[in-house]
């Protein structure tokens, strides 16, 4: 049996073993630097290296590594053992303060999106002690940040961090105009819902395609999927069920704060839902996550698919971006309370959040942007491309009140009676839920629902962090130099509201009325990532940034280009795997097929030329058909694909990608799917949609 208390955060140099090995004033200043953001000196440094490496070996460490999040969009790790030589042959473990702080990996390699030539290697990584440092395979590693030798930003955390400064001085500023003078810190907190999908190993090796792309490039659809929703919250399988046992397991021992997991909506989907933290370690849990969910399921004769639309026809994943603002006394400011109406407070962070979503709705975008999950959004309980706020009923109703400076009546609360007398009565929640809304408010916190499943929420949350500190910003400066705060502070909300009440829809986001309505409103819908990246650096975005030191033009110009030359890229993988998939398995298959019903014909007919079945001609005829139309689109794929190398600008290159080598494999899919339905499964080269679907 599994004691939780017990092994939790067992693999992890947390508060409780720091403030065990550490001299009480170590503990002091580095919890100082924690809380407080102040610089920490070499020698405190040095004491607590000393700690955690004496911490790590006990618990089977050899190795150090400053774990970083490169703009890659996966986790990166450099290993460095603790051996140090003493002469003789003979060595000690040591780790000293210099190395915890700073490493000195090769930065060439990564993406940098023009702002280090390849020739320049020298980037550093530097330690984020708010974030605990952890084992994992025998290697104590550190979070760290990650900037090149000139001092521009190569990852995905230090300007996550940025933004977390911003938004904790600018909303300060709001509590201290509210009279809270106890709070020392802001800090936003994150949720990460994590859907993925498991299928057997066997099968997945079978799958070029997954192996490759980590989706499906062929596939038809099989005789079920998940329209009788029998899979959702459904009993979980043996083998599922024992790769959620190991995972909580092994994310309880780094500290994870693994909370709920069930059966998705598609067969095979399933997901896993933390506990809130910080931005920063819910984003280095959230990659620690998505690390181990690969490995255990190994373990377990599984492979874990985190891409975004891994099969067609059924719900793609995502990742579920609860965002919420709190102190460091416990208050949650995204709290509306009993009497929302009356709680100017909370009206005028609402206020901050609805203005920063309206005016940013093109940066909240590109936060979900990515060529997976361009063939995830927009069905299937995924949000549509077009951002807008759910607010519910009574949220809605309020701000309505405030606009036309009505009486506002306060919700009564309503109990629910099933009309069984075994089952107690329970209150009803005075607002619904909305699965359709990219940004829907739930209670407490905002629901960003867009994001990808694979993706880093660093870059999603750095936008939250700064379009919301910069309206708290504006809000301040015009707050601190009122006489009355309350009377201008809801005299702004009324205003605030009235300007961006565009933004907030209560209704089905999946309606053609909505995406006509939205259209009348002035609401941005850009629907892939080539139509949105250029805006990245847009005048706006950049004096955004700039003025808030997130990022610079130059930081915004690289992010923009790596991800337009990643979508590329990614998108010439996929063509790539087709042509090769259609080559050399599928035609080959084909053609056995349509021979072995020729035999079939040729012997009949040799026996009885009035016994030839008109069954047997026709889908031989009709596969014929086909395989000739598939070898056009495979001609034409190939020719489009080598198409690309004309193009210059990696702007156009991508948009070249999408609206011409997206095409082509899908007419090619088209035609492929179509051969498979009509094929004998048992010379079909690849398992079916139903196998890998069902398979565990």
């Amino acid at each position: 049996m599994i004691n939780v208390p017990e092994i939790f955060g067992s693999l992890v140099f947390d508060d409780v073993k720091m403030k065990q090995r550490l001299p009480k004033d170590t503990y002091k200043a580095l919890k100082k630097t924690i809380k407080e953001g102040k610089s920490l000196d070499i020698n405190v440094a040095n004491v607590v290296a000393h700690s955690m490496k004496e911490w790590a070996i006990e618990n089977g460490a050899t190795h150090f590594t400053h774990w970083f999040q490169p703009m890659t969009g996966v986790t990166a790790e450099k290993h460095d053992s603790f051996i140090q030589p003493i002469g003789e042959g003979k060595v000690i473990m040591s780790f000293s303060g210099k190395e915890l702080i700073k490493g000195e990996p090769d930065a060439s390699s990564f993406p940098s999106g023009g702002i280090r030539a390849t020739f320049e290697a020298r980037g550093y990584t530097a330690w984020d002690p708010t974030s605990y440092a952890f084992i994992k395979d025998g290697s104590l590693c550190i979070p760290t940040a990650f900037c090149s030798y000139t001092g521009e930003i190569l990852d995905k955390k230090t300007p996550l961090l940025r933004s977390m400064e911003v938004i904790n001085k600018q909303a300060l500023r709001i509590l201290r105009l509210f009279g809270d003078n106890e709070s020392k810190r802001v800090n936003t907190t994150v949720g990460a819902e994590q859907e993925y999908f498991l299928i057997d190993k066997e099968v997945f090796y079978k799958r070029k395609d997954l192996i490759y792309c980590g989706r499906t490039l062929f596939g038809a659809r099989p005789p079920k999927g998940q329209e009788l929703e029998d899979h959702y919250f459904g009993s979980l399988k043996p083998r599922v069920s024992e790769f959620m046992k190991e995972l909580d397991e092994e994310l309880w021992k780094h500290g994870i704060l693994s909370k709920t997991k069930h059966n998705e909506v598609a067969p095979a989907q399933h997901e896993m839902a933390p506990i809130f933290d910080t931005s920063n370690i819910a984003t280095d849990h959230n990659q620690l996550t998505m690390e181990l969910m690969k490995r255990i399921a190994e373990r377990h004769g599984l492979v874990c698919l985190l891409h975004e639309k891994p099969f067609a026809g059924v719900n793609g994943s995502g990742k579920h971006n609860n965002w919420a603002i709190s102190t460091d006394t416990g208050k949650n400011l995204l709290e509306p309370t009993k009497k929302p109406r009356e709680n100017t407070q909370f009206l005028v962070f609402l206020a901050a959040v609805i203005r920063a979503v309206d005016e940013h709705q093109d940066l909240l975008r590109i936060a979900a942007a990515s060529a997976g999950n361009d063939h995830r959004l927009g069905g299937n309980e995924a949000p549509p491309f077009i951002m807008s706020m759910y607010l519910g009923d009574e949220l809605t109703d309020v701000l309505h009140a405030i606009i036309n400076d009505e009486d506002y009546e306060e919700k009564t609360s309503i109990v629910m009676d099933t009309n069984v007398k075994a089952i107690p009565n329970f209150t009803k929640d005075t607002t619904d839920r909305n699965r359709t809304s990219p940004f829907a408010f739930t209670g407490n916190k905002f629901e960003f629902r867009m994001l990808g499943s694979s993706e880093n929420i660093g870059c999603t949350n750095t936008i939250l962090n700064t379009i919301v500190a910069d309206s708290l910003k504006d809000f301040a400066d015009e707050l601190e130099k009122a006489d009355d705060i309350k009377t201008a502070a809801e005299e702004l909300v009324k205003r605030t509201v009235s300007e961006h009440k565009r933004i907030i829809f209560n209704g089905d986001n999946y309606s053609e009325e909505w995406v006509e309505e939205a259209k009348r409103r002035g609401l941005m819908n850009l629907r892939t990532l080539p139509d949105c990246m250029p805006l990245y650096y847009s005048e706006k975005n950049v004096a955004l940034f700039s003025r808030h030191g997130v990022y610079s033009e130059k930081e915004l110009r690289s992010r923009s280009e790596i991800l337009l030359d990643n979508y590329s890229k990614i998108l010439n993988i996929e063509a790539l795997t087709a042509l090769d998939m259609a080559k050399k398995d599928i035609i080959p298959a084909v053609a056995a097929y349509i021979r072995e019903l020729a035999t079939t014909v040729n012997l009949v007919k040799s026996v009885d030329a009035e016994l030839i079945t008109t069954q047997e001609t026709e889908l031989m005829s009709k596969l014929t058909n086909l395989l000739s139309c598939f070898m056009k689109k495979i001609d034409r794929l190939d020719r489009t694909v080598m198409g690309a190398k004309e193009v210059e600008g990696i702007t156009e290159t991508a948009v070249y990608y999408k609206d011409n080598v997206l095409n082509a494999m899908q007419e090619l899919r088209a035609v492929a799917d179509e051969m498979e339905s009509n094929m004998s499964s048992k010379l079909w080269p690849y398992p079916s949609y139903g196998t890998m679907l069902f398979s565990v």
